[in-house]
């Protein structure tokens, strides 16, 4: 389903919790999404680092098999440029996500209306993304910087939203959040039951991660 940038925003905002999927190819992600989604967890982030076929083509997939879903929010992450953004809105992702800050990469998703959460580790780049219109800012990578850093970044920067990704675990989920997370993304702890093809292991541990986020929420 295709949903307005106001909307993505605001449910974001809700979940709090973004599925990073790093699939080696097709299969294995579209295994991994059934999983992830049967635990529970809405936002699911299709990295453009897949071994074998195009991430692209992943996205448009998933976009049509989720075409009518409410619930699903599909985005695109790693993308490094306007080129790849470009391709990932037009195979249907609702949201872009970056590890670093590119200028025109933001430039293009504002255009069509699709949030772009850029990845930064200072408050230069924190700022460069507040002022290129930024909703949501990433902080990466989130196992270097620490929970501590919200409050960091929200002293001199009240007004940023920010989402921690890179080391986000079922054990510190509530340690982000409480500290301020707009949202958080968690990838290898979430999905490392697919690497023994144990697809049952990544959909508890879905679940897990909802429960967590629940109770850090109050």
């Amino acid at each position: 389903m295709k949903f307005k940038k106001e909307d993505v925003i605001a449910k974001m905002r809700k979940d709090c919790l973004i599925a990073v999927i790093r699939a080696k190819d097709a299969a294995q992600g579209e295994k991994i999404v059934d999983a992830i989604t049967a635990g529970g967890i809405k936002f699911i982030e299709i990295t453009m680092t897949m071994d074998h076929g195009s991430p692209v083509e992943f996205i448009k997939f998933l976009s049509e098999k989720y075409a009518d879903s409410p619930d699903i929010v599909i985005g695109a992450g790693t993308v490094l440029d306007p080129e790849t953004a470009r391709l990932v809105i037009l195979a249907g992702a609702n949201y872009v996500v970056s590890p670093g800050f590119n200028a025109d990469t933001v430039r293009l998703c504002n255009r069509y209306r699709i949030p772009m959460l850029p990845g930064v580790m200072t408050p230069t780049e924190a700022i460069h993304a507040l002022e290129a219109g930024c909703d949501v800012i990433k902080l990466f990578p989130g196992n270097i910087l620490g929970p501590s850093s919200i409050s960091t970044f929200k002293g001199p920067l009240p007004q940023g939203e920010f989402m921690p990704s890179g080391g986000v675990d079922v054990d510190n989920v509530d340690k982000w959040l409480k500290a301020g997370a707009f949202a958080v993304g968690t990838g290898s702890s979430l999905t490392k039951g697919a690497k023994t093809g144990d697809y049952d292991a990544v959909r508890k541990k879905a679940e897990e991660f909802v429960e967590a986020v629940k109770k850090a929420k109050g």
